[in-house]
């Protein structure tokens, strides 16, 4: 089952989703996370305390809305549009990623958030 969850920037709140695997229960069990996003393309990650090695969901094809994470740097990757690696329009992680979630919303409004200095993860109420 999944677990909602709001992706807060700044005046910017999206609603979103994780998976139901054992590397996205871990990030759930360290909700709330507030950190300072670094900014790759059009992609926000920052380190978390969760240690995952590569499980089942390990990728290098994502969407723009989908979250990874990032073992090498213990990382959760937000994906809003291409980055570095791209050669589209399909954002490219700089390497495999565990997909952990995805925004339910308009993930290219985080393109407006770029020199947001905080960015917090908090679980949401389901209605």
């Amino acid at each position: 089952m999944t677990v909602a969850v709001k992706i807060i920037v700044d005046d910017l709140v999206l609603a979103a989703e994780l998976f139901d695997t054992e590397c996205a229960r871990a990030i759930t069990d360290a909700l709330p996370l507030d950190a300072r996003p670094n900014v790759w393309g059009d992609e926000f990650y920052f380190q978390i305390p969760v240690h995952r090695d590569l499980d089942e969901t390990a990728t290098t094809t994502v969407s723009v809305g989908d979250i990874g994470y990032w073992p090498p740097g213990s990382a959760l990757a937000i994906f809003f549009g291409p980055t570095p690696l791209s050669s589209g329009n399909r954002p490219v992680p700089a390497s495999e990623v565990n997909l952990v979630g995805r925004i339910r919303a308009d993930a290219a409004a985080l393109r407006g958030k770029k020199k947001t200095t905080s960015i917090r993860i908090e679980r949401a109420l389901e209605t």
